[in-house]
Order: structure tokens, then sequence, then C-alpha cells
């Protein structure tokens, strides 16, 4: 099965200088399945998260060398269908008390729409998961 990849676990696995030491359970968890995901060609992006990765990076030599490292995961399409799904996931989670960001919206979309997982260590993404796999409609699991 495919594999969505947050922003915020491409983060620790780019942004580590010291490998895998000083990593939790859980990141050394994630940093694996991020690295196992990509050795088994099963990792997809998203523009969202692309842009995400590359905002904020200050130095125009660091930005051009995550942009190359960042080629070698085309961007999946994102149709309308996947941006009204984002929303009306949004409402739903809104009507359960979860405030969730449009770009967490849009991989849950899309990760239900393509029939991906998502791998992330983002709490409010968690919750949003959350409320999503529990609702009727989505009976079925997003997390990796």
């Amino acid at each position: 099965m495919k594999v969505l990849v947050d922003t915020c676990v491409w983060s620790l696995s780019l942004w580590r200088r010291k490998g895998t030491a000083g990593l939790s359970s859980k990141e050394l968890h994630l940093v694996t399945a991020l690295s196992e995901g990509i050795r088994d060609g099963r990792v997809v992006m998203v523009g969202a998260v692309r842009q995400e990765l590359l905002s904020g990076v200050p130095d125009a030599k660091q930005f051009e060398s995550l942009r190359a490292i960042l080629e070698a995961f085309p961007d999946e399409p994102m149709t309308t269908a996947i941006h009204v799904e984002a929303a009306r996931l949004d409402n739903l989670c809104r009507a359960k008390g979860v405030q969730c960001g449009e770009v967490d919206m849009l991989l849950c979309a899309a990760a239900l729409h393509y029939g991906w997982t998502i791998l992330t260590s983002d709490t409010g993404l968690l919750r949003c998961i959350e409320v999503i796999e529990t609702d009727s409609t989505h009976a079925r699991r997003l997390r990796e």
C-alpha cells in the first residue's frame, strides 16, 4: 500500500544531523517507516507537503538541495473532487469538535481517494484521522 508522508515526518528525517541517535522509539519508528517506504517505492508526494517542506528554507543552496531530493517523488494529482472531499471532511471533524487544518484535510481526502495510508506524528492530524476513521462513511484505516 502506498503511504503519504506528512511534513513532520519528512522534516524529522531530513533535518536530523545526528542520524538516529537521540530519537525516541516513536520517532525512530517513523524515520524507519519512511526509509522502508522509499526503498520499497511506496512513498507518494502531494504538492502541499512539498511546499511546506520547501517553505522557510532561507539558504538558497539548502533550498536547491532539498528541491533536488524531493524531485524523486512526483506530485500526485489533486482533483476538484479531492478538494471538495477535504472540505466535507473538515466539516465532519468540526461537527465532532475537532479543528483541522486545510492541508491536513487535503491529505486525508487524498488518502481516501487513492487508498493510501498517512504517516504522521502530528497530534492534530491524528485526531482528525481518528474522527474520519470512526465515521461510517469511511470505515477504513488511514494510519500507517
